[in-house]
């Protein structure tokens, strides 16, 4: 837990934040109530069915992978399932909504409470809070208004009318902006390990509504502002962070927060006012007659939960039994994708502390500077694995490797076959590397009687001239043994 605080004028204040993440259902290609696909990036209208058009007659039919998805994700989230839910009828009146309605799940959810738990520090045991979840319900989106650049016309696009949309609401339990980019960065997690949601935040498959209000230590709840469709972990920090200190100096001021929709402006890194927030009871909520409730039985709840994958917690748990350290153990949980990467290299073979080393410090290293992710590396886990092995078997040094590690990158080839065609192979022939260390301090006299007389600092540079003499395919260990025997 953060011991998070606005410092006003007047005294020090606490922020109280609560999430709404509206999260695509990407693991079905058609909409929610419709055979329309939900392709991203395809031309405006082409997706669009004549029931997401509210085309007079058309009658919605509920896609029963999405709610296998929303059931699986509640799971993952250690949440209620309820085993009757119902579909309600949000009402207003917007450019973007043919039908004048929004069908979503206001009073029966299809899941109940549950909760996630965050670190806020990953070399930290100790950092972890429980943020609670407060229902997850399905709901179709609405189209995209889209303006041209002279503020005249407005253009209306309903690919994303009716699409799927999973909104997990959290409890107020969230109290500082590195918080909330635990917990989305946890919830993306979950998300991509179960499957239903790519989490893809740039292409608005996932985003947040952004509540924050401010309060005295110990006082009850101030009014909350809502700043809408904020789409990266960084901005709805970012937006907290505004919006916290925007309120406290209301307040200061002498003038009251008003209850609110904002949206937050990522150039200036503020928000601003849209509109006043309306209560539930304004959007005339009451169940949609063209839709039964949802009536889940225990056949379905069971194949559901056989189907959900090792989650990102009790992954990490059980790399830290291998003896992982809990930091790297994190590290390489955080992403399935590198959960899954180093899991089949754990299966070719590969030494889990070794492993987990070589990954968080060298492939990683590799993968920021050429700008890829796991997904692009050319190096397979079994290839990375045959390297680490070679290491270990003394083939070659942990510097060679480096070096072979580099050329795996480069062409594609795969360790062994380097190692063997360029030459590469550690030695550890004494006699060769004798002969070196007599050439090194044979040439280096002064520096030998420094030593002698008590400069231990240095061996490393004897170590580093005989490495270089040698092209760095001496065994490491052999050179320390042998000059240690010759200098002592």
């Amino acid at each position: 837990m953060t011991d998070y605080r606005i410092k006003g004028e007047t005294g020090e204040w606490e922020v109280v934040v609560g999430l709404e993440v509206h999260a695509q259902i990407t693991a079905t290609a058609s909409k929610l109530f419709s055979g329309a696909a939900t392709a991203f990036g395809a031309e405006p209208n082409t997706q669009v069915s004549l029931i997401d058009a509210a085309m007079p007659g058309m009658l919605p039919v509920p896609n029963k992978e999405c709610i296998r998805q929303a059931v699986r994700t509640g799971m993952a989230l250690d949440a209620v399932i309820n085993r009757t839910s119902r579909f309600d009828r949000k009402n207003y009146f917007y450019a973007d909504l043919p039908p004048g309605y929004q069908i979503s799940q206001l009073y029966h959810p299809i899941v109940g409470p549950g909760e996630v738990e965050i670190l806020l520090d990953e070399k930290d045991e100790n950092s972890g809070k429980q943020i609670g979840i407060e229902r997850l319900h399905v709901e179709q989106d609405a189209g995209k208004l889209m303006h041209d650049q002279h503020p005249t016309m407005s253009y209306v696009d309903l690919n994303r009318a009716g699409v799927a949309l999973m909104e997990i609401v959290s409890r107020p339990d969230i109290g500082s902006p590195a918080e909330a980019g635990a917990y989305l960065r946890k919830l993306r997690a979950i998300l991509r390990y179960v499957g239903s949601c790519d989490g893809n935040m740039e292409e608005g498959s996932m985003r947040a509504d952004v509540n924050v209000s401010v309060r005295r230590p110990g006082e009850p709840l101030g009014t909350r502002t809502e700043t809408k469709n904020v789409n990266s972990v960084r901005f709805v920090m970012a937006t907290i962070e505004h919006e916290a200190r925007r309120q406290v100096e209301v307040i200061e001021e002498g003038d009251e927060v008003a209850q609110e929709t904002r949206l937050f402006d990522p150039d200036k890194g503020v928000t601003r006012a849209l509109r006043s927030k309306s209560d539930a009871h304004d959007y005339r909520y009451f169940p949609d007659p063209d839709l039964l409730p949802l009536e889940l039985d225990e056949a379905f709840l069971d194949e559901c939960r056989a189907s959900l994958p090792e989650l990102p917690d009790a992954k990490r748990k059980r790399f830290e039994g291998l003896g992982i350290t809990p930091y790297n153990a994190s590290v390489l949980t955080a992403e399935v994708e590198t959960a899954r990467w180093f899991d089949v290299l754990l299966d070719a073979g590969a030494e889990p502390k070794q492993g987990a080393n070589w990954v968080v410090a060298e492939l990683f290293g590799a993968l920021n500077r050429r700008g890829e992710s796991v997904a692009d590396t050319p190096v397979s886990p079994e290839e990375a694995a045959e390297l680490l092995k070679l290491v270990a078997d003394g083939t070659i040094s942990g510097t060679i490797a480096k070096q072979v590690f580099e050329i795996m990158l480069e062409t594609g080839e795969a360790p062994s076959k380097i190692v063997e065609e360029r030459g590469l192979k550690q030695t550890s022939d004494t006699g060769a590397i004798d002969a070196e260390i007599d050439k090194i301090l044979a040439g280096n006299a002064d520096k030998v009687a420094e030593y002698q007389a008590g400069k231990q600092a240095l061996f490393g540079f004897f170590v580093g001239q005989v490495m270089k003499a040698m092209q760095g395919k001496a065994n490491p260990q052999l050179v320390n043994e042998r000059l240690r025997a010759k200098l002592d």
